[in-house]
């Protein structure tokens, strides 16, 4: 058993409080400027000013439609299981409406597809090519949300899984972690930092070889998806539909989309094809 007695609490200044969570969600946006403003000067397609458009266009769409996602998922648990709001396991926004807009709560999948449909309405707008773009990123936001950010998760006591009694379980022993009192359990946020670093090599490997553009993203939002519907039955969470968290409902309709647009559109690119694009750039 490994004990995790790190108070969530960084730093507090007066009446303001900030996590170790919040550090480590403001390092994963800083990381993923820094990968995109390294891919512009190695001759990537897009400019400094695009980066910044996208950090100003991003984090707002990705805060909003994250904290949007929580907020659905709370009041659909509270109508179905009426007795996890009343212990306190869920929040009914729909009698409490004030805690909707500066409430805690955030959810990694509303984080990455409302940062994902705020700028390719940018895109759009500006009729720039988003495919290459999001392959371009790709690599970078699976450290962001599944290394950097399950850092965060890990310090600050949540997203752990169930109890265990293999000798890496870890157990919260600072009085204000969210994992206080929930005794030996799977230290599910290292299990997704692990994979997340497998799946950055693969992507990796694999940028540049599949077109259309585009298809480089897809392949990280589908293995993503597997990984959350399997690790979620590790985790500690609420049923949302069918039995399954609100997370892997998404992932399933993730896969849905996934699966058929790379089965009927994706292809794979010679070497040196590949060779040819990458002289090109």
């Amino acid at each position: 058993m490994i004990e995790i007695g790190i108070n969530p609490v960084a730093i507090t200044i007066g009446a303001v409080s900030v996590r170790w969570y919040g550090i480590f969600i403001a390092l994963a946006i800083l990381w993923i400027i820094l990968w995109l403003g390294w891919q512009v000067r190695k001759g990537a397609k897009i400019s400094y000013d695009t980066v910044i458009t996208v950090a100003l266009v991003g984090v707002p769409s990705g805060i909003i439609i994250s904290r949007l996602l929580h907020v659905i998922d709370n009041i659909v648990v509270a109508k179905l299981h009426p007795e996890l709001a009343f212990i306190g396991a869920v929040i009914d926004y729909t009698q409490y409406p004030g805690q909707i807009i500066g409430g805690g709560g955030l959810t990694a999948y509303g984080a990455v597809l409302g940062a994902a449909l705020g700028i390719w309405i940018y895109f759009k707008i500006s009729k720039q090519e988003i495919g290459y773009f999001f392959d371009l990123i790709a690599p970078a936001v699976v450290v962001a949300q599944a290394v950097i950010g399950r850092v965060g998760c890990t310090l600050n006591g949540c997203c752990y899984g169930i109890t265990t009694s293999l000798p890496w379980g870890i157990a919260y022993i600072h009085p204000s972690s969210l994992g206080f009192g929930a005794g030996v359990v799977h230290p599910t946020q290292v299990y997704e930092i692990i994979y997340g670093l497998v799946v950055f090599g693969v992507l990796l490997l694999l940028k540049g070889r599949f077109k259309p553009d585009g298809s480089l993203f897809l392949i990280y939002l589908g293995l993503y998806a597997v990984w959350r519907i399997g690790i979620d039955f590790m985790r500690m969470g609420n049923p949302f539909l069918f039995g399954l968290d609100q997370a892997q409902i998404i992932s399933i309709i993730v896969l849905a989309i996934v699966v058929p647009v790379l089965a009927m559109r994706t292809r794979w690119m010679k070497a040196e094809t590949q060779l040819e694009s990458n002289e090109e750039v």
